[in-house]
């Protein structure tokens, strides 16, 4: 790991329990105990600090969901381990680290979004045909319509227009959002597995 990189891990955990616009670059450099000359050699500005603390972001959960599916014993344990690390990764980040990438950074919230329609649409659609395959998920389920329902859901549980964080909680939503779907794409067996999922996890 090099030493921008231990910077972008720590800058990350900030964001992630302040928000982004709750420290200044000042601020920042305080918290990091670097100094301003060494910070600006890495960052131009806040905006460049915000998209390669994503780009981080992005890279470490790449690493950290194939080390998850890596564990799973079959297509629904996949996608059910998927959604309980997302609902515990909501659950441990200020709603305002969302809010602030989309108000105050479009263009590094654009990347986002497109990752979540590149990378997360072709891990997801490749686990839903993998169970469709093995008879854990319906066979007449529309895998892209799926896959695309699933993550404009996500989208809608993002937009804070929709799903206010001062009014709702993020956790919750997001259970209510895919949890409950989930069940209803399974087959019988797959829904068997599901139901002791939700049991073993508390869910």
């Amino acid at each position: 790991m090099t030493f921008q990189d231990t910077v972008l891990g720590e800058v990350l955990q900030i964001f992630k329990r302040e928000g982004i616009e709750a420290n200044s670059e000042k601020e920042l450099v305080r918290k990091l105990q670097i100094s301003p000359s060494t910070y600006r050699e890495m960052f131009s500005d806040k905006t460049d600090l915000v998209k390669k603390v994503l780009l981080y972001d992005l890279e470490e959960q790449k690493r950290e969901h194939a080390e998850l599916l890596a564990t799973a014993q079959n297509p629904v344990e996949e996608i059910m381990l998927l959604l309980k690390d997302g609902l515990e990764t909501l659950k441990n980040i200020n709603p305002l680290f969302y809010v602030d990438m989309q108000r105050h950074y479009p263009e590094v919230w654009q990347i986002a979004s497109e990752h979540f329609s590149t990378y997360s649409y072709h891990e997801l659609s490749n686990v839903i045909n993998r169970g469709i395959i093995q008879n854990f998920f319906r066979k007449d389920v529309n895998l892209q319509l799926v896959t695309k329902i699933i993550l404009e859901q996500l989208f809608i549980l993002l937009n804070p227009k929709v799903f206010s964080p001062e009014r709702y909680n993020i956790g919750e939503v997001f259970r209510s959002m895919f949890l409950y779907y989930l069940r209803g794409i399974c087959t019988e067996r797959g829904g068997k597995l599901a139901e002791d999922f939700f049991s073993k996890h508390n869910l």
